[in-house]
């Protein structure tokens, strides 16, 4: 418990003092509600959680898994937890401690992004749920390819382009039924699921559990092989 705890409190000085992963929390929501406000519900035939369906995948895709991937990138490249890693650092423990940093912090995008869809009652509670659910997934592939990365430079190029798949797939999803199709395995896609039908609950949730286990499986193979070497 001592060093999840020494990594959650020194992930939340870094968060805390890092613009750039400040900026990424905040920019998703903002575009959702501008988006919302002059363009959903100025137009009759577009609903209102149009464009928080959109933002709030890309927050899951596109901000989360490069910024995770970043964080452990750099704590390899410095080796600010090198001391921690010849001690024998559990991987639940730097799941914890970086990833309960992460999960916690997410909640505000999500909050925000629920407020400006006007959910309430039970959307709500579906909305939350799936989103923390493909929150959690995001952080373990950040947590993944941090670990494969060599270094900062390299986790951003691994991080990008399959922060763009799962964060503009859903979108493309919306018009295209075959890209739809393929969309449906991945997680990101049971935020659409789930709230253009609210009613049909168990296969995006199904979805999103096993899209979970397979990353906590991939994050702990990759772990024991690597570690948090530099």
């Amino acid at each position: 418990m001592s060093a999840t705890k020494a990594i959650f409190v020194k992930q939340l000085k870094d968060t805390y003092n890092n613009m750039g992963v400040l900026i990424q929390f905040a920019i998703f929501p903002l575009v959702a509600l501008a988006m919302t406000v002059f363009v959903a519900r100025g137009d009759d035939y577009m609903p209102d959680t149009m464009f928080v369906n959109m933002m709030s995948a890309a927050f899951a895709g596109m901000a989360l898994i490069p910024t995770v991937a970043n964080i452990v990138a750099e704590d390899k490249e410095k080796k600010s937890l090198r001391f921690l890693a010849m001690a024998g650092l559990k991987p639940a423990s730097y799941i914890l401690g970086v990833g309960g940093v992460m999960f916690v912090a997410s909640m505000v995008p999500v909050v925000a992004f629920a407020f400006i869809g006007g959910l309430e009652g039970n959307t709500l509670r579906n909305f939350v749920a799936i989103m923390m659910s493909g929150v959690a997934a995001s952080i373990m592939l950040g947590l993944s390819i941090g670990i494969l990365a060599k270094n900062q430079q390299a986790a951003a190029g691994l991080a990008m382009p399959i922060a763009m798949l799962l964060g503009f797939g859903p979108m493309i999803s919306d018009f295209n039924e075959t890209v739809h199709e393929v969309m449906l395995f991945f997680y990101t896609q049971q935020f659409n699921e789930v709230n253009n039908n609210p009613d049909a609950l168990t296969r995006p949730f199904l979805v999103m559990g096993a899209n979970i286990l397979v990353l906590v499986v991939f994050f702990s193979i990759v772990y024991k092989k690597k570690g948090l070497k530099g």
